[in-house]
Formats: structure tokens, C-alpha cells, sequence
């Protein structure tokens, strides 16, 4: 262990949004002095806090369901999670379930539902009536393929209904996703980690190939022997500083996102009563919001160009087109949705990988640690991530090679085992991800 120099830490970790700070409570509860830097000037303030902070289980891979119906757990448990014993500041899990369309795009939810299945984790199988009792507001005609409103046939019904779905009834989401990464802090705080915030890095110093810490831009350095890279959408940047994509199969890049926020039709109470609901027919997902608004985002079809930004810093803050896009496709499935004049929403940047699925890896460069494409389907799986990449971390210290013999990993609520190498920065393209948001 280190010396009590205020900079020099046993790990540095790059990033305070809801996965580094899991990884800071993790490491910090297993005794190492743990010091975590980033460049927002309060906790969870990057794109966590711009997250739909949907807790769901459904993946097209089974190691992906697996990951998230552990992760589930924890959410379910938060208080006891975080040894808290002052409740009334904690971030609050509402469990709504999620509603998954069955569509041809998804293959009709067979291997999801296999997944499900296969690790005990709770699903019900919904007919159209069901669906229209839960959701009278629906209308289940079919629109795909989804289509920009450029398209001359934009908004017309093909024809096709949709005839069932697949209910996750223990998803749900958290309201305020930077509370839960404040949350995490305070509970690694206790455990004697540090945070440093309104710095940003530009340098990961190295010695005899291993990495030996950072450099800020003020100037100062800070010395540890472990570096994990979380910075989310600035992830790609860390990692071009440290010279160790030139060993990466799978890459990350910041991806702009827009989230609609609309007013609920009047007579529903979709805050109550209302689900989360995927829908590949419309390419949208949704989820109730306080006040009895609805939260729609893209399930990022093919018809829509990627919107990649150069950085994370420079890039369009401002709603554009595709508000108005996403807004009208969920109107297709609610048609007395009303939309209006003035746009409101989240616009802010995923770490996307190149297959969606995230890199929870070692590098070329020793003692340096990545958790980075994690944007946009891994906020559910932080507390479960951050124990892992502890475990992942302890594993090489110890002197294993987890590129040639990968970590097997055990979830603890639901007693499976994995294989951390699922999450290999060197792993080919999965071709069993769906390619989007989803995961």
C-alpha cells in the first residue's frame, strides 16, 4: 500500500460517472487507496447523468442477459448494496417491468426469451389483447421498416399488426442516474477513497512499460501503479494518450444521442401505469417520467446515420431533426400523443464499442485498465461491473495472463460463472449483438 501522499494512490481511476465510481467502492472496500479524477466539476455529471437509467435483462447473448439480471440485483438491494444507513438520499429504483415487441427485427425474441429462460429470470409472454389492457393508449399496426421523415411513406402502416410481446415484470429504471453514482461515492468514500473533480488528464505517464500514473492539466502529477480508464465518451482519448489501442481488436468511439421527453396522452397515467417498452417495429424505447411524461429514445435503426463526434468536447448540444423523428415514430404507436412545439430531452454522447458491447479489459500497457463502450445498455450492470473489474485487476496483479487464460468470473445473486474474455478488448466482432443500443 502507498504512503499518505495526497498524490499518490494505490489505483487511479479516470472517471466519476456511475461505473467508475462502482469500480472506486469496490476497490476501495478491498483496501486499496483509490483516487478518482475527472474534468466535471461534481460527481456523475458526465454522460451517466444524461442516461435513461433503464434497468432491463433482456440481451441478445446470454452472457449479456446473465450480466444484467445480476446486475438487477443490486438495484433491488440498493440501500444494503451501499451499507447505507441513512436511506433518504439514495437514488430510487422504481420497478415498472419492460415490454419487448416482437418483431422480425428481433428474430421474435426467441433467443431472448432461451436467455431468459436458461438462468431462471422471470419473463411473461403477452398477446395483442394483453398488451392493449396493459396500454390502451397503443395502436399495435406495424410500421417497418423504420423509415426518416424525408421518406415519402413515413407514417404509413404496413399492413402488418403486431400480435405479442415478451414482459420482463422485474425491470424498471432509476430517476436520478447522477444521484446513483453520488451515491457510490459516498459509500467508496467511507472506505477512504478520494476524488478529485475539475481536472482534466492529459498525459498517462509510463515507466519500463508499465504505467506509473497521470498528469493533469494544471500541471501536477499523481503517481499510482494502477490506471483504469472509465472516462465514458472521453474513453477512446485516455486510451490514445496511454498508446494501447495499437493492440485493440474492438475500439470505442462518442457517439451524439438525442432523448425525446414528451407529456403522457391526457387521461393516461403513464408514470404510473405505463411500462418500459421496446419497440423494434418504431426503432424506440420509452420509459415513464415524474409528472407523467414519457422518455423516447432510439433503438438506432439502420435508416439513421451514426452521428460519431471527433471528442467528447466538441460536438452539437442542440436538438435537431431527429427529435422530431423519434417523436413522431412513437406516435405511430400512440396516436394521441401530443407533441410539443417546444423540444426537451437530453442530448449528450454514448461510448459505443464497434460491436455495442463493452471493453472490461487489462491493456498492452501494464497495470493499465480499461471499462470503456459502456454507454447506452450498461448503466444496469455498474455495481456488478465494478466488482468485476476488482477481481479483473487482483487476477493480473497476481501474475495470470487473462489474454491467453481469461478471468472466470462468479456472479454472486444468481451463482453463475463467467468468462470475463466475453469482454476482451481483442475479441472479434460478436455477431450476435444486435448493433445498437439494445447490446
Amino acid at each position: 500500500m502507498t504512503d499518505e501522499n495526497p498524490n499518490t494512490a494505490d489505483v487511479i481511476i479516470i472517471g466519476t460517472g456511475v461505473i467508475g465510481t462502482a469500480i472506486a467502492y469496490e476497490m476501495a472496500k478491498q483496501g486499496y487507496k483509490t483516487l478518482s479524477v475527472d474534468r466535471n466539476s461534481q460527481i456523475g455529471h458526465g454522460s451517466t447523468a444524461g442516461s435513461c437509467a433503464i434497468i432491463r435483462m433482456h440481451y441478445s447473448t446470454y452472457d449479456g442477459t446473465a450480466f444484467a439480471w445480476e446486475g438487477y440485483h443490486y438495484w433491488r438491494d440498493w440501500p444494503d448494496y451501499l451499507e447505507a444507513a441513512d436511506t433518504s438520499s439514495l437514488a430510487t429504483f422504481r420497478e415498472v417491468g419492460c415490454l419487448v415487441m416482437k418483431t422480425e427485427a428481433n428474430q421474435y425474441l426467441t433467443k431472448h426469451i432461451e436467455n431468459s429462460q436458461a438462468l431462471h429470470c422471470p419473463i411473461e409472454e403477452w398477446d395483442a389483447d394483453t398488451i392493449k389492457a396493459r396500454l390502451p393508449i397503443y395502436s399495435l399496426d406495424s410500421y417497418m421498416p423504420a423509415r426518416r421523415m424525408d421518406d415519402p411513406q413515413f407514417g404509413m402502416a404496413n399492413g402488418g399488426q403486431i400480435k405479442g410481446g415478451v414482459f420482463w415484470p422485474h425491470a424498471g429504471y432509476v430517476t436520478d442516474p447522477a444521484l446513483s453514482s453520488q451515491n457510490l461515492a459516498a459509500a467508496a468514500g467511507r472506505y477512504g477513497a478520494r476524488f478529485m473533480m475539475g481536472v482534466e488528464v492529459t498525459e498517462i505517464c509510463q515507466s519500463a512499460g508499465r504505467v506509473s500514473g497521470i498528469k493533469l492539466s494544471n500541471g501536477d502529477r499523481l503517481d499510482a501503479p494502477i490506471v483504469i480508464n472509465v472516462a465514458g465518451p472521453g474513453s477512446a482519448q485516455i486510451n490514445q494518450m496511454a498508446g494501447v489501442e495499437r493492440d485493440m481488436k474492438i475500439k470505442t468511439r462518442p457517439l451524439r444521442q438525442e432523448v425525446v421527453h414528451v407529456p403522457a396522452p391526457k387521461g393516461f397515467d403513464f408514470e404510473n401505469q405505463g411500462t418500459i417498452v421496446s419497440d423494434s417495429d418504431i426503432a424506440c424505447y420509452c420509459r415513464p417520467e415524474h409528472g407523467n411524461h414519457i422518455l423516447i429514445g432510439s433503438e438506432d435503426p439502420a435508416c439513421d446515420p451514426h452521428q460519431w463526434a471527433e471528442n467528447d468536447a466538441d460536438y452539437n448540444r442542440d436538438f435537431t431533426d431527429q427529435w422530431t423523428t423519434q417523436a413522431m415514430r412513437y406516435a405511430q404507436r400512440v396516436p394521441s400523443l401530443g407533441i410539443p412545439s417546444q423540444t426537451r430531452g437530453v442530448v449528450d454522447l454514448y461510448d459505443a464499442s464497434d460491436d455495442w458491447i463493452p471493453i472490461y479489459d487489462r491493456s498492452c500497457l501494464d497495470g493499465f485498465y480499461m471499462a470503456c463502450g459502456s454507454s447506452g445498455n450498461q448503466y444496469k450492470n455498474a455495481p456488478i461491473a465494478g466488482k468485476m473489474m476488482a477481481e479483473l485487476v487482483n487476477y493480473v496483479e497476481a501474475g495470470n495472463d487473462h489474454d491467453q487464460m481469461p478471468l472466470s468470473f462468479t456472479l454472486p445473486y444468481i451463482d453463475r460463472q463467467i468468462d470475463v474474455g466475453f469482454y476482451s478488448r481483442n475479441r472479434s466482432i460478436n455477431e450476435e449483438s444486435s448493433f445498437s443500443v439494445l447490446g
